[in-house]
């Protein structure tokens, strides 16, 4: 069983990925690695802020390490919150509030066309990659469903009529972005360790 890093403290995204990986790998998050500082993400891409928490981890604490980072892109506000979607409403990272301030500058719009992007960055001192998944969809003007976490509640992707929120873990697991992203990671880390 090969150990690795996902870079997050996040317990939901622990779950979600715990999920999608199985039995193949130990799954370590920066709790268990006793990571306890704050991870840089200073980068201006998803793409950059990824790979900046992947490289960190590996550099400090010499384990095999992947991090993501999400962005709701929506198009009719020229891809905000995009990279600064956990931060929209400020820096104390509310979903609420970052939910009621993209709602209300939406409030006018007809276009309200979005996608969420996930990028995996995996840094294990041989090889470095990146992988990602997009899912399309809608913003709803009010939130709806109490699973998921960030803006799930508002995301109706493409093809269904229930949120992110209103479906369960398995469920968003087989469309979400970051249920692509895994799988992609998911293919390499098999190919590279079987």
């Amino acid at each position: 069983m090969k150990a690795l890093c996902f870079a997050t403290n996040n317990k939901y995204k622990t779950e979600e990925i715990r999920a999608l990986l199985g039995p193949f790998f130990l799954l370590k998050n920066l709790k268990d690695i006793a990571c306890t500082e704050e991870l840089p993400e200073t980068q201006p891409t998803i793409e950059g802020n990824a790979r900046q928490k992947a490289q960190y981890v590996f550099d400090h604490y010499g384990i095999a390490c992947f991090a993501d980072d999400t962005g709701l892109e929506v198009e009719s506000l020229n891809g905000e919150p995009g990279v600064y979607s956990a931060r929209y409403a400020g820096d104390h990272r509310s979903d609420h509030d970052n939910i009621q301030l993209l709602l209300s500058r939406l409030e006018n719009s007809v276009n309200r066309k979005a996608r969420f992007k996930t990028v995996i960055s995996w840094i294990d001192g041989e090889t470095t990659e990146s992988f990602e998944g997009l899912v399309y969809g809608t913003i709803i003007s009010a939130p709806r469903g109490s699973n998921g976490f960030g803006y799930d509640p508002v995301f109706v992707p493409d093809g269904f009529d229930k949120t992110f929120a209103e479906m369960d873990l398995a469920e968003k697991n087989l469309i979400s972005h970051r249920g692509i992203a895994v799988k992609k990671l998911i293919n390499f880390l098999r190919g590279k360790y079987s």
